[in-house]
């Protein structure tokens, strides 16, 4: 078997599918989760395809002894996804932003130079960029930064200290930007967690709720797209920050009624709340780069990956849907 490789938030939405990845390719995995937001559930496929290759540690990067547990267990890469993912929730508690999203980092990282591994990989957000002129999309990745949400300005100074520990500690890192991901286990938190809520709406029969007016635009990748970008920076893109994106925008009033379609279900008028500060109104970003360094590219269409997760809600009416 393959060295280990450390993921932390490994049972949540993202992490849990990447587990099963590296699991099928034969590493042993550890997975350091709080259960604050991710589920020992989410682990359940993971445990069936490789019970003894994959540990569970139950263990907060602000608090708890990471580099005790790296030393044990000599990760080659720790992929680093835990996070608070909420933009409203970080413009209500800054500080509870920073705590888990700089300072939870940087134990990650601490930790990881002490204890002799050789490769970070981290995982930001497009709210890194902030609110980029219309003329300037899809983002690429050399835009000049203007976080305008706490959680995009913590996840955004991460990106420094990962530059200077290589520089310093020559602990390498590759940085993915995620656009809006989305697919089956996913919460309702975060920007392409709108899906879930509508695919969730759609099988409960109840009307969804838009905040906003609709208009605002998301570039929504598939979470096994984001999954294989992950793998594939195992041995690859050493340095750099890559956005993992398709490029594509997409409206949040578009993607409610795209979903009805494909559901099969009678369309049902969705509520709608007022905005909140610090949210993007217009995103996509240019992955080119990552198809240079990564040999990546976005794989799922948008309509095969809604029906993948309205089948899952079990919100899939037509059976000829699914192929």
């Amino acid at each position: 078997m393959a060295p280990p490789v450390l993921v932390t938030g490994g049972a949540g939405f993202i992490g849990s599918h990447l587990v099963e990845r590296l699991i099928d390719a034969g590493y042993e995995v550890d997975v350091v989760d709080n259960l604050s937001t991710g589920s020992l559930a989410n682990l359940r496929v993971a445990r069936g395809r490789g019970n003894r290759g994959l540990h569970f540690h139950k263990l907060d990067i602000v608090d708890g002894d990471l580099a005790a547990l790296m030393g044990r267990r000599q990760p080659m890469a720790v992929i680093h996804l835990a996070a608070r993912a909420d933009v409203r929730e970080s413009m209500l508690d800054p500080l509870g932003d920073l705590s888990a999203n700089l300072v939870g980092s940087l134990r990650v990282l601490e930790a990881a130079r002490h204890t002799g591994v050789s490769k970070v990989i981290f995982a930001t957000s497009a709210g890194v960029y902030g609110a980029v002129d219309a003329s300037e999309l899809p983002i690429r990745e050399d835009v000049v930064h203007v976080p305008d949400s706490f959680y995009g300005l913590s996840k955004d100074a991460v990106l420094g200290y990962l530059r200077l520990y290589r520089d310093n500690f020559d602990l390498e890192y590759t940085a993915l930007i995620l656009a809006n991901v989305y697919g089956p286990r996913q919460g309702m938190l975060g920007e392409g967690g709108v899906v879930a809520k509508f695919a969730q709406a759609i099988a409960s029969g109840s009307p969804a709720t838009i905040i906003g007016d609709g208009s605002q635009t998301r570039d929504l990748i598939y979470v096994d797209d984001v999954v294989d970008a992950f793998y594939r920076s195992l041995e690859q893109g050493g340095g750099l920050t890559l956005n993992i994106a398709t490029g594509i925008e997409t409206s949040i009033a578009t993607l409610h009624k795209e979903m009805y379609r494909i559901a099969g279900c009678d369309y049902r008028d969705p509520r709608y709340v007022e905005a909140v500060p610090g949210e993007i109104m217009r995103s996509s970003l240019d992955a080119r780069r990552a198809g240079w360094y990564l040999r990546w590219h976005a794989a799922t269409p948008l309509e095969r990956g809604l029906e993948k997760v309205l089948d899952w809600y079990g919100a899939l009416r037509r059976s000829s849907q699914i192929r």
